[in-house]
C-alpha cells in the first residue's frame, strides 16, 4: 500500500481502527536535551478532562487504555490509539515532545518524524517536520482529530519556547513542577478541587536529596524503579563475572545492574539482583520483583525493580543499588540515572555520574517507612563491593562467595 508524505499544516484521513504512532527523532540524541515525548487525549474544545487523559511514560496506560504508551527509548517513542475504545467525547489526540528543564530547543536536531501505521502494522503515512532553527523546547508534533465522522492527522511542528509547562497548561492542564511545602488546608468546598497533574520529574540532588511522599490508606500501588545508561559503548553480551566488570573490564562497553537490599518489619533481610538468581516476587514475599534484567545490553528500557506499594506497610527500609558489572568503573561516562515512579506522583530522578572511579558500586537512593510515609533518600555513595556498602548501612548479610 501507499504511504502518504505529509509537511507541516498537511493531513490525510486514517482508518478508524487501533493504530501505532511512532515518533523518532534525528538525531536520536543531543547532549543535554532529554526529550519526553506524550499524548493527550483532548474533547471538542480542545482540552483535558483530568489526570487520564495524559499519556506518558510516568502513566503509560491510563483510564480505559485506549490511548496508550507503549515503548521509549533513545530518539523514539511508541503509542498506540484505538480508536473505536476511545471515550465519546474524544475527538483529538496530540502528541507532543518537550525537552526536559529547557535545556536545549529544538533547534539542535535535524528533523522530528511521525509514522501512523494501520492494525496490520503498515505505515499509512509519514510526517516528516524539519527541526533546524527551531526556538521552541515544547512542540506538538501532530494530532489525530475527528472531522465529520472521519478519523485524520494533522502534521504540526510547532510549540512553545517556554517549554512543558505552558504547552501543558494550553490544553487545559493545571502543572505543578515539584511537590509544595505543606500549607494550612484551605476552607472546606463544595466540592473536591482536582489535584493538579505533575508531569515534570524531580531531580533529587545535594542540594534537594529528600522527599516525602504521604501515607496513602489504599497504599502506593506499583512502585517502578528504573536503571537506565549510556549504551554507546555497551557490550553485545555479559562475560566475565562480577568480578572482572569491578576491578578491569578491559576496553569492553559498560553494562550496569540493578540490586537492592530490602528489610521488612518482622526483621527479615534479604537482597534482589540477578546475580544468583535471586529476583523476587512482586505478589508474594517480598513484594519486590526484578524485571528486566539486560543479560544482552539491548534493551534500550533498562532495567526496573517493581515493589508492591500495597504491602508497604510490610517494609521497613529498600536500599537500591547498581553496579558496573562489566567494564572498567567509571561513573561520568555511563551516564547512570534511576527514576522511581509511583503513581500520582512526579517521577522521581538521581543521577550517579560523580564519584571515584575506582569504586564499581553504587547506593543510589534508600526508601524508608516511616510512619506509613514513603521517605526517597538520595543517597549517591560508592564503594568497592556489596559487603563494603552492607557494612556502612548495617544491614547485615553475609557476602562471602557462595552466599547471600
Amino acid at each position: 500500500m501507499s504511504v502518504t508524505q505529509l509537511v507541516a499544516g498537511a493531513n490525510c484521513p486514517v482508518p478508524s481502527e487501533k493504530l501505532q504512532v511512532e515518533v523518532t527523532l534525528s538525531p536520536a540524541q543531543i547532549s543535554g536535551a532529554e526529550v519526553d515525548i506524550s499524548a493527550f487525549a483532548l474533547t471538542g474544545s480542545g482540552k483535558v478532562r483530568g489526570d487520564d487523559d495524559m499519556v506518558f511514560y510516568g502513566q503509560p496506560r491510563p483510564g480505559n487504555g485506549s490511548v496508550a504508551f507503549l515503548a521509549n527509548s533513545a530518539g523514539r517513542a511508541e503509542f498506540s490509539v484505538d480508536i473505536p475504545k476511545l471515550l465519546a467525547s474524544t475527538e483529538k489526540i496530540a502528541f507532543t515532545a518537550t525537552i526536559h528543564e529547557n535545556r536545549k530547543t529544538f533547534g539542535a536536531f535535524t528533523s522530528l518524524q511521525v509514522t501512523v501505521k494501520n492494525a496490520a502494522g503498515q505505515a499509512v503515512l509519514v510526517a516528516t517536520l524539519p527541526a533546524t532553527g527551531m526556538v521552541e523546547s515544547a512542540l506538538i508534533l501532530g494530532e489525530l482529530y475527528l472531522r465529520q465522522g472521519q478519523w485524520k492527522f494533522r502534521a504540526v511542528g510547532q510549540g512553545f519556547a517556554g517549554g512543558l509547562k505552558p504547552l501543558a497548561e494550553h490544553f487545559g492542564v493545571d502543572i505543578s513542577d515539584a511537590p509544595a511545602p505543606a500549607a494550612a488546608p484551605p476552607p472546606p468546598a463544595p466540592s473536591p478541587a482536582k489535584k493538579p497533574i505533575s508531569l515534570s520529574k524531580v531531580t533529587l540532588d545535594k542540594g534537594k536529596p529528600r522527599v516525602s511522599l504521604e501515607k496513602k490508606s489504599e497504599g502506593f500501588g506499583e512502585i517502578r524503579i528504573n536503571l537506565n545508561w549510556n549504551r554507546e559503548t555497551a557490550p553485545a553480551a555479559k562475560s566475565g563475572g562480577l568480578l572482572g566488570g569491578l576491578f578491569g573490564g578491559g576496553n569492553k562497553g559498560m553494562d550496569l545492574d540493578v540490586g537492592c537490599l530490602y528489610e521488612q518489619r518482622d526483621g527479615t533481610i534479604s537482597a534482589i539482583q540477578a546475580l544468583g538468581n535471586r529476583f523476587g516476587s512482586f505478589r508474594s514475599d517480598p513484594f519486590i520483583e526484578l524485571k528486566g534484567d539486560d543479560r544482552t545490553g539491548a534493551i534500550s528500557e533498562g532495567e526496573w525493580l517493581h515493589i508492591n506499594g500495597q504491602q508497604w506497610q510490610t517494609f521497613k527500609r529498600v536500599l537500591v543499588y547498581a553496579f558496573i558489572y562489566e567494564g572498567a568503573p567509571n561513573w561520568a561516562q555511563t551516564d547512570g540515572v534511576v527514576t522511581i515512579y509511583v503513581p500520582n506522583e512526579p517521577p522521581l530522578e538521581i543521577r550517579m555520574t560523580e564519584g571515584g572511579n575506582s569504586l564499581g558500586m553504587c547506593a543510589v537512593v534508600l526508601l524508608e517507612n516511616i510512619n506509613g510515609t514513603l521517605q526517597v533518600n538520595r543517597e549517591v555513595r560508592y564503594f568497592k563491593g556489596h559487603q563494603e556498602m552492607d557494612q556502612a548501612y548495617r544491614w547485615g548479610l553475609n557476602w562471602r562467595s557462595g552466599s547471600k
